[in-house]
């Protein structure tokens, strides 16, 4: 079992930039590729971004590629998800999710086993 909390979320302006931060605690942190997942009004969860365990595999949704990074601090149980050039589309819940079957390579929502709670993120016009 692990736990999940993410903050950083807010109301930002179009071109600005946000971290999400994502704590875990329980199971070894570094045991699970993490991700982060978005989900606006209306619409399914979908895949933004994904880390492997030791950082060596990267992988982002095409929508972010280029303005979002992911990265990881297992000495600190975090996981970030840095994300310049904000676009009012990129409005959404953000949800951070730990995965120890697929190495973080999987984009579908199932396959992930441990969820938070979940950070909004506005991006104003």
């Amino acid at each position: 079992q692990v736990q999940l909390v993410e903050s950083g979320g807010g109301l930002v302006q179009a071109g600005g930039s946000l971290r999400l931060s994502c704590a875990a605690s329980g199971r070894t942190f570094s045991t699970f590729a993490m991700g982060w997942f978005r989900q606006a009004p209306g619409k399914e969860r979908e895949f933004v971004a994904a880390i492997s365990r030791t950082s060596r595999g990267q992988y982002y949704a095409d929508s972010v590629k280029g303005r979002f990074t992911i990265s990881r601090d297992n000495a600190k149980n975090t996981v970030y998800l840095q994300m310049n050039s904000l676009k009012p589309e990129d409005t959404a819940v953000y949800y951070c999710a730990a995965d120890s079957r697929y190495l973080g390579q999987s984009t579908a929502a199932a396959d992930w086993d441990y969820w938070g709670q979940g950070t909004q993120v506005t991006v104003s016009s």
